[in-house]
């Protein structure tokens, strides 16, 4: 019998192939012009720059490569099964591989495997496959979608965790808060504006739970969410003439199990045994499915004396999936998706459907998830030591020298970073959830009590130690129910800080702040081993003011191959001998570096640096002025006019020309940020007054939540209120009398087709009018009732900065200020300029993280509102200098142009209003370029000379593009 190719590495070739197509096609826009509206609706919220501008959190790279492969695969190329897979991207990778087992009947159906290393956000590729599968389906009568949804779960850890993403956390009561689920805190991220409201419907009726499966009335569509467990077919009959025969089998199956207090058996796990046929059946009943295995590196082959089987969770999966054929859609998740041959020549066989691979390596040199050091010690390699525990027999009775030494070396590593850290955090507000912790991987549960004793002999507290058993059935309910508060809350508290398990937390333990990790387990799988590293992958050090350090510590451990400067991010893998082989791989392939020296205090926080305020600060304090009234104003009919708005270039006889014929389909297009309109099939009664209501409602909507205040309280800033009856009343009389100048009646003749027409954004700029009028409404400023609320930069008390990159100053209210660590000299020049000028009476350096209060709103170019930071106020005599040093070269005009004017507007109000009120104070806008200041500078000009020569004006700032005119 000729020996089976497997797979090897052969998918991986394919995900990298089919990559390079999505992308090309991605990059021509053929892929956008082959997928439905809906599809285009997701794709234009999640990926373009419009909206993802306006975010602060995105999709990376990975989530967003493994989100476009699927969509490309079902959507455009409309694969069938594993094979046509292949034959749809690369087919002569089938002569390299097992055809014949991809014949099977578990790949007769569209699967679609994502390996992406752990900590990368998987679960948010599930969650917008979901949206996109749900949102198609309810649109469109297509095989190719399902409102019927099946996550599945390894185990107990990862089913809670899904359960927290779609349900949200549960609070003290034991009730789940839906505001804490993924889908609700990153609704900015995943579901656009328009279908809101009709997704989160559907969520919050359609998840069932495992109990739930079968049993729950849900409305349009289904999503059940359980472990593999629940799945598990009945035990097949055995053939028996009798039952008097055989009266334990009639027996055992009429009650598998005796109800006792052992864990297994209580009531409740015992319904659940009854529930599984139950839940197993209704599944397979189902007409469609989309099925997602989460950690599905379990769904195997494995030998047996029997031959080559299946995985029990594989099992299942056939059953639902027999009667579907196409319309069941299988989608694997795993940062480890592969099985490894047995034998002297060991290969990783990957499974045959993964179509993306975003690598452990790739994560790391994005700044995704932590770096990884394995901590080399010499005693490790130059003393010969046991380290499995000491037994006699099959008993452990206790742990040996060199696991001893490995718990130490973990420990007092923990204890540095937990000294350093925690000065860190006293200096600053909003870093009281930075506190490492160590994972320590037994061998087995009968070593963790020893580890414990242990630890606990080295000074630890009961407090300070967790103890996770990998059977449930070892301890009670209850007991369960606190371990698990504080292991999925273990970022939270101080304590415990150590966490002890063998298996449990090989999946699904997604905290932050694991920063050390001892394995005393030894194994030759390698799978155990990544997931063990996963454990401590996801990032402690999430704030920007990090990210530079951050990189400049990748930078050194990745490409310069040298040890870190620092300890942010990192996680320390304590050596363990066993593992030697699979740490050279690691070091090879670039995913890890060593360390061979001691960790010292000086090196774990690199050179981040906390400035406080200076002793004499109030010598040198600027405010930030707030305009404000004392009144709040109420938007009214006589206010609100569409007298100032602009009408729409292009006559309305030319696009009446271009709208189609009745009859025929349309499908609109995405024309304004945040805002779907639909696809429409032109038959008038379909569009009829509803629908148009609709259709202003979600401008209404749109505009008035862009006009909300950032950092701010309605009762400190009074802003316009909105009436949103009249805001109605005014977009109608504007579509209807001024849009084209001429009537306008979107209900007759089908003329609303027109206000949807192409990408020349019609929409868009009924949007854009309107908020140019509240926008400018909110900023007209009555200065007899206008108040300046003034917000002092003191209110900042400390900055965190990197050393190497600031300065000490003397005429500032912090002792340093910083500069940008790339391409930051013009900024460090100035600083030092402007420090060492005797005419400067104070200046400081506007940080957008800690200043938050220090902008200026304008309107960009898409109708959205945006916020403007300045980068220096330098106060001279009775002026203040609101300097902009950056070069706007790849802003565009329209945008450079409107945060200018934005500006001048705000300091022109604000100077009539400190003359007003008998306020000295001028304020003054700059637009300094890097030539201009070097030349000015260097031919002996003062500060005041150079900053009066590059005073921006109304006709400057509408008659310039760029800074290229003030160099």
């Amino acid at each position: 019998m000729a020996k089976s190719k497997g797979f090897g590495s052969n998918p991986l070739l394919m995900a990298k192939f089919l990559t390079e197509e999505v992308n090309k096609a991605w990059e021509d826009g053929s892929f956008y012009e082959n997928v439905t509206p809906v599809t285009q609706d997701l794709l234009r919220f999640w990926f373009s720059d419009v909206f993802c501008d306006t975010r602060d959190i995105n999709f990376h790279d990975g989530q967003k490569q493994a989100i476009l492969n699927i969509i490309y695969l079902h959507e455009i190329l409309k694969v069938k099964n594993v094979k046509d897979l292949y034959l749809s991207t690369d087919p002569e990778l089938l002569q390299k591989m097992d055809i014949g087992h991809i014949e099977k009947d578990k790949f007769q159906h569209p699967m679609y495997g994502v390996k992406m290393a752990t900590g990368t956000g998987k679960t948010w590729v599930l969650n917008a496959i979901l949206i996109w599968q749900y949102l198609n389906a309810r649109e469109y009568d297509s095989e190719l979608f399902s409102k019927n949804f099946l996550l599945i779960a390894p185990g107990v850890i990862v089913y809670n965790r899904l359960l927290d993403a779609f349900l949200g956390k549960e609070n003290e009561e034991g009730s789940r808060v839906f505001e804490t689920s993924d889908f609700f805190k990153f609704k900015e991220v995943f579901i656009p504006e328009a279908y809101e409201s009709i997704f989160f419907g559907f969520l919050q009726t359609a998840v069932a739970k495992k109990e739930e499966i079968g049993s729950k009335v849900t409305g349009d569509g289904l999503i059940a969410i359980t472990n593999w467990h629940l799945l598990i077919d009945k035990e097949e009959d055995l053939e028996y003439d009798s039952p008097l025969d055989d009266p334990h089998k009639v027996f055992k199956k009429l009650l598998p199990v005796f109800p006792r207090n052992s864990e297994g058996n209580l009531l409740d796990v015992l319904d659940n045994n009854f529930l599984k046929g139950k839940a197993l059946d209704y599944l397979a009943s189902l007409e469609d499915i989309v099925v997602f295995n989460d950690e599905a590196h379990h769904i195997h082959e494995f030998k047996s004396k029997d031959g080559i089987k299946d995985a029990e969770w594989q099992k299942s999966l056939d059953i639902i999936a027999e009667e579907k054929k196409d319309k069941f859609i299988r989608i694997d998740f795993s940062a480890t998706l592969y099985s490894n041959s047995t034998g002297k020549n060991k290969q990783k066989h990957y499974f045959p459907h993964v179509v993306v691979d975003f690598t452990l390596k790739e994560a790391i040199r994005q700044g995704l998830v932590k770096l990884i050091a394995i901590d080399k010690r010499k005693e490790v390699s130059s003393i010969s030591l046991d380290f499995k525990a000491e037994r006699e027999g099959n008993k452990v009775i206790g742990l040996s020298k060199g696991q001893k030494l490995m718990l130490r070396a973990g420990l007092s590593k923990l204890k540095i970073l937990e000294k350093q850290f925690d000065n860190f955090e006293e200096t600053f507000d909003g870093l009281d959830d930075k506190d490492p912790k160590m994972l320590v991987v037994c061998e087995d549960t009968s070593v963790t009590p020893f580890v414990k004793n242990f630890l606990l002999g080295e000074g630890l507290a009961e407090e300070d130690i967790l103890e996770i058993h990998s059977k449930r059935g070892e301890i009670s309910e209850n007991e369960w129910g606190n371990i698990r508060q504080k292991l999925f809350n273990l970022d939270k508290y101080k304590h415990p800080k150590v966490v002890i398990s063998v298996l449990m937390l090989r999946e699904g333990f997604d905290v932050n702040n694991i920063c050390v990790i001892v394995p005393l387990r030894s194994t030759e799988s390698s799978i155990l081993l990544e997931q063990t590293i996963g454990r401590g992958l996801r990032l402690m050090w999430r704030e920007p003011e990090f990210h530079d350090i951050k990189l400049e510590n990748r930078i050194r451990l990745l490409n310069e191959k040298k040890e870190p400067n620092n300890y942010f991010d990192l996680l320390s893998i304590v050596e363990h001998p066993k593992f030697i082989d699979f740490y050279n791989t690691f070091i090879e392939e670039g995913i890890v570096t060593e360390i061979n020296d001691e960790i010292n205090a000086g090196k774990v926080l690199g050179d981040m640096i906390n400035v406080p305020l200076r002793d004499d600060y109030e010598n040198f304090d600027f405010y930030w002025p707030a305009i404000i009234s004392e009144r709040e104003e109420f938007l009214t009919r006589k206010e609100l006019s569409f007298d100032k708005m602009d009408s729409f270039q292009t006559p309305l006889k030319d696009l009446q020309l271009i709208r189609g014929e009745k009859g025929e389909i349309f499908e609109s297009q995405e024309l304004t940020v945040h805002t779907r309109f639909g696809r429409y099939r032109i038959i008038s009664d379909l569009f009829d007054a509803n629908s148009y209501n609709e259709f202003l409602a979600r401008l209404i909507n749109h505009i008035t939540k862009m006009l909300q205040p950032i950092k701010r309280t309605q009762k400190e800033f009074p802003i316009i209120q909105i009436n949103h009856d009249e805001l109605a009343r005014v977009i109608d009389d504007y579509i209807r009398i001024k849009l084209f100048d001429e009537p306008f009646n979107p209900m007759v003749d089908e003329n609303w087709r027109i206000l949807f027409m192409g990408n020349e954004s019609i929409v868009n700029h009924i949007v854009l009018q309107i908020t140019k009028v509240l926008y400018n409404m909110q900023h007209d400023v009555n200065v007899k009732e206008a108040e300046i609320k003034k917000y002092y930069f003191s209110n900042v008390p400390k900055l965190r900065m990197r050393e190497n990159y600031s300065l000490d100053v003397s005429k500032s209210i912090y002792e340093k200020l910083p500069y940008p660590s790339n391409k930051g000299g013009f900024e460090k020049r100035f600083i030092e300029s402007v420090d060492r000028d005797s005419n400067v009476d104070s200046f400081i350096k506007i940080n957008e993280y800690y200043h938050n209060f220090a902008n200026i709103m304008y309107i960009r170019e898409d109708g959205l509102l945006a916020r403007y930071f300045p980068d220096f106020l330098v106060k001279i005599n009775e002026k203040i200098y609101v300097v902009e040093t950056k070069s706007d070269k790849d802003m565009s005009t329209i945008n450079v142009q409107s945060k200018r004017v934005s500006t001048l507007n705000f300091l022109d109000n604000l100077n009539q209003i400190s003359q007003d009120k008998d306020l000295e104070t001028k304020w003054e806008y700059v637009l300094l370029g890097e030539n201009t200041f070097d030349s000015m500078y260097n031919n002996g000009a003062s500060i005041e000379e150079i900053l009066n020569f590059a005073i921006v004006t109304s006709d400057l700032a509408r008659g310039f593009a760029t800074l290229d005119s003030f160099k």
